[in-house]
């Protein structure tokens, strides 16, 4: 049996069966806790001691809970707190970008077990789905039988339209390119029978800020991840928010004046194809930008006034969205070194506080903590999400 009959041949645990309301609550309360004893997880969840102990049970004897050390209170015994059990499930996430793709699996607590990278200069379906074909083959061999035997889909991480990109950035590529109709599931099913799962990048960041970022403690806010093309999500109730046809937290579409007061959008004026056309100027390969590990402390000349436009556009734009959702904050990520982020958001809460801010309550705008991989972590949510967490406006939908 070569590699690419045993992609064809892993059918996922999602063949099992949809997970019930209470399981996914269950999961999705472990999911954020990261343990929990079963009598705090009933009295949280409104439901029985006995209907949480029965289902805690399902869920261990199938292999995706696990338990914890015992934890000794003041009196009585000592309670074994539930968890998420890492090797419970995986998922594949490819992330497609405009100047690489990433090939990434995921395990059921937000751990990155292994990952590939290919670079080009223009994103090609033919290229992209072999990378994916060979990736899973790669990825795979490195699995055990059971692990193997716990994936659960692939989700894919895209921008919308992207067969429009070159217009953005001058790319010379051309409209012939095929994105437009490519029909992922029809063209991953040749080669594998998992799920597939598609959304958009920027969404699919979101998610993963929200499933496995650091706590910020807002329920409701939008997220920015500057990338390429800048881009967003929304997050409602603790739930990224897809919207009417999944394109919701469309970000990057805000609108915006250009230096002669021609009508520009947020994608023209924050997005880092802007400092990539600074070093072409400058006779500087935009490569150094997405070299591993990254380091622009040699671009500071270039860096630093590109920072400060972004940042005032991202200020005039976190405010925009709050007029329309009283957003308790806002979340900058992006694919760009964490001291660059981090100067990003301080220079945005420097102009949110020169801002005209009349009838608006400013949030309070904070960094992200997943960074340039969090699309690729995002893509891999979908499936995971979809079949097993309580996530009802989950951005990933299944073809």
């Amino acid at each position: 049996m070569d590699g690419g009959d045993i992609v064809r041949k892993l059918g996922g645990v999602n063949q099992s069966g949809v997970r019930n309301h209470n399981e996914r609550l269950l999961m999705s309360m472990l999911q954020r806790s990261g343990g929990m004893a079963g009598s705090d997880m009933a009295r949280q969840a409104g439901l029985s001691p006995q209907t949480v102990s029965v289902i805690l049970r399902k869920l261990e004897k199938d292999g995706l809970l696990r338990r914890g050390d015992p934890v000794r209170g003041k009196v009585g015994k000592p309670s074994i707190p539930m968890q998420l059990d890492p090797n419970g499930i995986f998922a594949f996430g490819l992330k497609i970008g405009r100047r690489s793709a990433d090939l990434l699996v995921l395990d059921f607590v937000g751990k990155v077990r292994a990952q590939l990278k290919k670079a080009y200069e223009y994103p090609v379906p033919e290229e992209i789905f072999a990378f994916l074909r060979e990736g899973l083959v790669d990825l795979t061999t490195g699995m055990t039988a059971t692990q193997r035997q716990r994936l659960c889909g692939i989700g894919i991480a895209t921008p919308f339209d992207l067969w429009k990109w070159h217009k953005l950035a001058g790319n010379p590529a051309r409209d012939d390119i095929g994105w437009k109709d490519v029909n992922f599931r029809s063209e991953i099913s040749a080669f594998s029978d998992l799920p597939v799962y598609v959304g958009n990048d920027a969404t699919a960041a979101c998610r993963a800020e929200n499933l496995f970022g650091r706590e910020n403690g807002f329920s409701d806010y939008a997220y920015f991840f500057v990338g390429s093309f800048v881009g967003g999500g929304i997050v409602l109730n603790d739930t990224v928010f897809q919207g009417n046809q999944g394109n919701a937290g469309a970000l990057g579409a805000i609108r915006s004046t250009g230096p002669l007061g021609e009508s520009r959008q947020l994608v023209d004026v924050a997005s880092v194809h802007l400092l990539e056309a600074r070093l072409v100027e400058a006779g500087i390969s935009p490569r150094v930008l997405w070299e591993e590990p990254q380091d622009w402390s040699s671009l500071a000349r270039y860096v630093d006034p590109w920072l400060g436009e972004t940042a005032q556009e991202l200020a005039k734009a976190a405010l925009s969205v709050c007029a329309v959702i009283d957003f308790e904050g806002v979340v900058i990520d992006g694919a760009f070194p964490e001291a660059v982020r981090d100067e990003l958001v301080e220079r945005v809460n420097r102009y949110l506080a020169s801002q005209d801010t009349r009838g608006l309550i400013v949030p309070q705008v904070v960094s992200g903590s997943i960074g340039a991989n969090a699309r690729g972590i995002g893509a891999a949510c979908g499936p995971v999400s979809s079949q097993l967490l309580l996530d009802k406006n989950a951005g990933l939908s299944v073809f």
